[in-house]
């Protein structure tokens, strides 16, 4: 299902672009509220949902409400824990109360919880190839200019650029990409989610590519 086909509904969303869900459910409310809760570092990225915020959404749920209240809980991942918490609430919502999920894996989620709330997998956009960034003929110069221009990127966006980096990589057979390296790509996107300065990480995945160019 595309963006477009959506609804306002209690359910599960699967996506890797949770904003843009959120954005086009808040398009679709009328008279309804939405109560978004997620778990967030300090630059905006949404991390594991905690029994912290899953305690936060049981006392939310049981706030008295005169329209209807979605709310919308939004991780790339929900632990096992965090699910069996929230399953009665889940079950059986208070007056006035509907639930929303919107995270990354259907496997993730529990069968119990499946069971009771529709599930829709949205359909991605392919990832473009075109970074503009000759990965054949890559060089000082323009590793310098490309971290320069993509210094203020998010972390988000730059675990996009550095897999599409990576596949361009292999696909040209232009370098020798042993082991080490293939775990150095690998590495990063981690080092992404634990705060590490985007350009810090676009500089250390291309001198090293640069370093393994076939001569």
């Amino acid at each position: 299902m595309s963006l477009n086909s959506l609804s306002l509904s209690s359910g599960i969303f699967i996506t890797k672009k949770p904003d843009e869900v959120l954005e086009t459910l808040q398009h679709l409310r009328t008279h309804e509220t939405l109560t978004i809760i997620k778990n967030e570092d300090e630059k905006g990225n949404v991390k594991e949902f905690l029994v912290e915020h899953a305690k936060q959404t049981i006392a939310k749920a049981y706030v008295a409400s005169d329209v209807l209240n979605y709310i919308i809980l939004i991780s790339p991942t929900f632990s096992d824990i965090v699910q069996n918490r929230l399953l009665k609430i889940l079950e059986e919502p208070p007056k006035n109360k509907a639930f929303i999920i919107i995270t990354e894996s259907k496997s993730a989620i529990l069968d119990t919880i499946k069971s009771r709330m529709p599930i829709t997998v949205l359909q991605e956009d392919k990832p473009k190839d075109n970074l503009n960034l000759d990965i054949n003929n890559l060089n000082l110069e323009k590793v310098y200019e490309f971290v320069q221009k993509n210094s203020r990127i998010s972390s988000k966006e730059c675990q996009k650029i550095v897999e599409t980096i990576s596949t361009l990589a292999m696909k040209s057979g232009k370098y020798h990409l042993d082991e080490s390296t293939l775990k150095l790509f690998s590495d990063t996107i981690k080092a992404l989610d634990m705060g590490s300065p985007t350009s810090f990480i676009l500089n250390t995945v291309l001198l090293k590519l640069l370093a393994k160019k076939r001569r």
